[in-house]
């Protein structure tokens, strides 16, 4: 560093340090057993002065900004957030901008039919090889099921061999796969269980990507929203995209899945859910990483099967999703020198903010990871776990 920038730099700490909010942060961040400017890898190291301001004003979106900007950082940014959170930190700091994401969320539908293209357009559609970069040989952007598991790859196929089982597949049925992404469970299950699949999304990326690797008969990838498929299924699956339906369309997805599920069929729902009813997406991620993205509570998802499906199983399995975000951050770390030119730095903070600071989430259990099993009228003799 020069000289010019290293006292650019020195000032800029001194004028943090002086301002209204750094007592404050440094307070706050005690709580967590996170210092500033200290020497421990998840301590918070600031180099420009307006960091808290944004932080305060406006929570993680001023602190995930302020973060690609490069103003801060944290050598193990996934235990920086996850002190954080499992400290509760964030209870102390109500930021005035949260405010009016309350009010937008609650009055308007931001998945609207409409609406619903642009996270495929945003996040999904970002590049098949940038994903095969990062993700198992399955290309599964999801949890895995790290049980037994001493890979990447293993723990996606055992996530996809657990929810075989659990809808009890047999030769012949037919599958509707609800935001079936690069095809991984489709051609899994087809492949092991010999059924026929029928899967949507909203990312044409996904959609060419898994026409041509899978160029199968009984493997039919659709470009479709989900609220538009008027079919009867034997079975139906939804892996990871319950993310993105929205509080306000929760009950039209689940009367969607009844209306498509034959009599006497099994669902299996896989969602990232959050522990309280009444919180709200984070706008950090819903303007960066996920447009209109929404996490269901329990009482979501309980109040929209309601009258139309049976509860047979529930499964939180959501510590696993930490191993998975930290081999994903690891697999991109790995592969970002092939990215870094068409992407740029800006992106590769964002990113790596988004993995880790999810992973410190799921490790803080402030985030779950469901898989419901759900009946039309209820398996008789009961339904059986599998694991």
């Amino acid at each position: 560093m020069n000289r010019t920038a290293d006292a650019y730099l020195s000032s800029s700490i001194a004028a943090n340090r002086h301002s209204f909010f750094y007592p404050r942060a440094k307070s706050l961040l005690a709580k967590a057993n996170v210092r500033l400017d200290g020497s421990a890898p998840w301590d918070m190291r600031i180099h420009r002065s307006d960091v808290f301001r944004r932080a305060f004003l406006r929570g993680n979106l001023g602190l995930g900004e302020a973060y690609m900007d490069g103003d801060w950082d944290a050598e193990q940014l996934d235990e920086f957030f996850y002190r954080l959170l499992a400290a509760r930190v964030e209870d102390d700091v109500n930021p005035v901008g949260l405010t009016l994401n309350r009010v937008v969320a609650g009055l308007f539908n931001r998945q609207t039919l409409r609406r619903a293209w642009q996270v495929g357009e945003v996040h999904y559609d970002l590049g098949n090889d940038f994903y095969a970069a990062m993700l198992d040989p399955r290309m599964t952007y999801t949890c895995g099921y790290w049980k037994d598991a001493l890979s990447l790859a293993d723990a996606q196929e055992a996530k996809l061999e657990l929810v075989c089982r659990k809808l009890q597949l047999e030769p012949g049925m037919r599958v509707l796969d609800i935001g079936c992404g690069w095809g991984s469970f489709m051609r899994y299950a087809t492949e092991r269980y010999k059924v026929e699949c029928v899967g949507v999304t909203i990312s044409a990326e996904q959609a060419n990507y898994a026409r041509e690797r899978y160029p199968d008969a009984k493997l039919d990838f659709r470009l479709q929203d989900y609220r538009t498929v008027n079919e009867r299924f034997d079975r139906i699956v939804s892996i990871g995209m319950f993310e993105h339906v929205g509080h306000k369309n929760y009950r039209t997805y689940m009367e969607v899945a009844h209306r498509c599920l034959n009599d006497g069929g099994l669902f299996l729902l896989h969602t990232i859910g959050r522990n309280h009813r009444h919180g709200i997406s984070d706008p950090w991620v819903d303007k960066y990483i996920f447009p209109n993205g929404e996490l269901p509570s329990l009482g979501h998802i309980s109040d929209a099967i309601e009258g139309l499906f049976i509860a047979e199983d529930v499964h939180n399995f959501g510590a696993d999703y930490d191993r998975t975000l930290m081999a994903w951050h690891e697999n991109f770390e790995t592969a970002w020198p092939r990215f870094a030119d068409r992407l740029g730095q800006r992106f590769y903070r964002m990113w790596r903010y988004y993995l880790l600071s999810c992973a410190g989430a799921f490790r803080a259990r402030d985030l779950q990871l469901w898989q419901w099993v759900l009946s039309k009228e209820g398996v008789p003799g009961g339904y059986s776990r599998v694991s």
